[in-house]
């Protein structure tokens, strides 16, 4: 790994911030040149299109290439001064025109977004030598579900070396049995091989699988009842009132179908809660079919299974509001997920 790969390795560019900091771009590359070690040497720092940053150092004396930078082995006493000094400038430069990720990989983060916007859960890096190793775990009970780690490929296949992530998420055994063969699957890395799978985040494995199987993970967390899929689960349904009126679908008919992204069971209890401007749980459903297929995407909305649901009951907007929601511990409602046991003594 070069210098400028392991400082911004885990880095974001804001291409707005460049200028001001003194790069000037040209085609389609951003430059940026300065001089260091009393004007001893030269960096010229080039970052193309997609944030990729990469850099020289030249002696201004002959304009010849600092070799000594590149070799580990020589970067000590004199040269390693000279590096050092260069690593500050890279340093600087991601300070003030970057911002940070929390893992490597596009799909890493994607997730990790994706677990924040449906749990409120942010990672927490636990162990100093690991840094590259996320937990993701339910506050309310301590439990971990996700765990993204940065690794060497050859932990996974022997064949295979270079950096890489993984997630190891908690599912069934049989679960686990029918997954492990698959491109993108492995047996447990560092966790027990039953219970947990690890999954390469290289985009072998699409996004919307990882997000179904990272729900069951989850579901472990939430209780023994949580998954074993009895009918007796009581779940928080987003719905967005940009795209479909349920008010209006319901004045119609007390029966409907609904999107079904998560394990869901007959005789699951659906609270739905109707986003901005209403932000708010308006509807108490019992769900009477599961797992309907259903083929439909536009530019906002992708459903490839249905479920239907009866209205049980309605509840005034000020009755259970997004701030109230916040005290029972649901931070954002952006997917389907189970409700905490506050929540459903709450709602009734």
């Amino acid at each position: 790994m070069s210098i400028e790969e392991d400082i911004f390795k885990k880095s974001v560019i804001d291409f707005n911030k460049l200028a001001v900091y003194g790069f000037i771009k040209s085609g389609k590359l951003w430059q940026y040149t300065t001089n260091f070690m009393n004007n001893d040497f030269r960096a010229e720092i080039t970052i193309d299109e997609n944030g990729i940053v990469s850099g020289k150092v030249y002696e201004t004396d002959n304009n010849e290439e600092y070799i000594p930078l590149r070799v580990e082995a020589m970067c000590t006493g004199y040269s390693g001064q000279v590096r050092g000094a260069y690593e500050q400038i890279l340093s600087d430069i991601k300070e003030k025109c970057f911002h940070e990720n929390y893992f490597i990989l596009a799909q890493s983060n994607r997730l990790a977004k994706a677990i924040y916007n449906k749990y409120g859960d942010k990672p927490s890096f636990p162990w100093n030598k690991f840094t590259g190793y996320g937990v993701f775990v339910n506050p309310q009970n301590h439990k971990w579900y996700a765990l993204i780690m940065n690794i060497d490929k050859s932990k996974l296949d022997k064949k295979q070396s270079g950096e890489t992530e993984i997630v190891n998420l908690k599912l069934g055994e049989q679960k686990i049995v029918e997954l492990l063969g698959k491109k993108g699957f492995y047996p447990a890395y560092h966790m027990n091989k039953k219970n947990w799978i690890s999954i390469a985040l290289d985009e072998s494995v699409a996004d919307d699988m990882l997000l179904l199987l990272l729900e069951e993970s989850h579901l472990f967390t939430e209780g023994k009842s949580a998954g074993r899929g009895d009918g007796n689960c009581a779940w928080l349904v987003p719905a967005n009132p940009q795209y479909f009126d349920i008010k209006a679908a319901f004045t119609k008919q007390d029966e409907i179908i609904w999107k079904q992204s998560a394990n869901i069971k007959v005789g699951d209890t659906a609270y739905i809660y109707i986003a901005s401007p209403v932000s708010a749980v308006c509807y108490k459903c019992k769900v009477t079919e599961v797992d309907i297929p259903y083929d439909y995407q536009d530019k906002n909305l992708k459903i490839s299974k249905v479920m239907k649901i009866k209205l049980l009951k309605t509840y005034g907007t000020d009755f259970m509001p997004l701030s109230r929601l916040k005290d029972c511990g649901i931070i954002s409602v952006r997917g389907q997920r189970l409700c905490p046991d506050k929540l459903k003594d709450a709602l009734g």
